[in-house]
């Protein structure tokens, strides 16, 4: 089979995975809020929260490679054989910190791990910035630049996870104290808050995924 059509068809599920993920984590987040649910009733909302926000978390990294790959591919984009190698290795360095992080909740090391990974996305972000934007300041025009605005969509959406990691920092403490010592006004509204400066952003990246979608079909540029 094609191994282009392969990485189509791979894309579109990373697509598929990331938005329905999205919106599953979006309205179980409104259900571990809830003040009219028990501790364990918000507790079961959070887990089904997490389970589903594994979908985007795994689809993230995947569709960067396989969407610059596709670009190569096609010579939209020529990141050389060492950049594309070095994209896929990335990609699954990314995705297999997701999956340990995700496996090993709660054991010390992934402490530290998280915090890696959080600066490591930074890293990513900027990097992918500098190389669209480098991209657009060479003047190729045409496909190159359609895809190198599809890379700068994908860098800002990778910061609106960071922006959402940040916002999310008081909600856990907030909610194991909500299972230790039951519910309270002030963790209450420190979760409430948590998650509702989070919103904007998810809007965010459901919009880059839409005009990314957009851009991907040629319904637009």
């Amino acid at each position: 089979m094609n191994e282009y059509l392969l990485l189509k068809f791979a894309h579109i599920l990373a697509l598929v995975y990331w938005l329905g993920g999205d919106l599953g984590t979006f309205l179980s987040s409104r259900q571990v809020t809830n003040r009219e649910l028990s501790p364990q009733s918000r507790q079961v909302a959070l887990k089904i929260m997490l389970a589903c926000d594994m979908g985007p978390k795994l689809a993230m990294p995947l569709i960067f490679a396989i969407g610059l790959h596709m670009a190569w591919l096609s010579g939209m984009l020529d990141p050389g054989g060492a950049g594309l190698a070095l994209a896929w290795a990335v990609s699954l360095y990314w995705f297999t910190v997701v999956l340990v992080l995700s496996l090993s909740e709660g054991k010390p090391f992934t402490i530290a791990l998280s915090k890696l990974d959080f600066y490591f996305r930074i890293v990513v972000a900027l990097a992918i910035l500098a190389y669209a934007s480098t991209v657009l300041v060479s003047g190729p025009g045409g496909a190159a630049d359609w895809a190198a605005w599809k890379l700068i969509i994908f860098a800002a959406l990778v910061g609106c996870g960071i922006a959402i990691r940040i916002h999310l920092k008081p909600f856990l403490p907030a909610f194991i104290e909500l299972m230790s010592r039951g519910a309270s006004e002030t963790g209450n509204r420190i979760m409430e808050k948590s998650i509702a400066n989070c919103r904007p952003f998810v809007w965010c990246i459901w919009a880059g995924l839409f005009l990314n979608t957009a851009l991907g079909v040629h319904l637009i540029g």
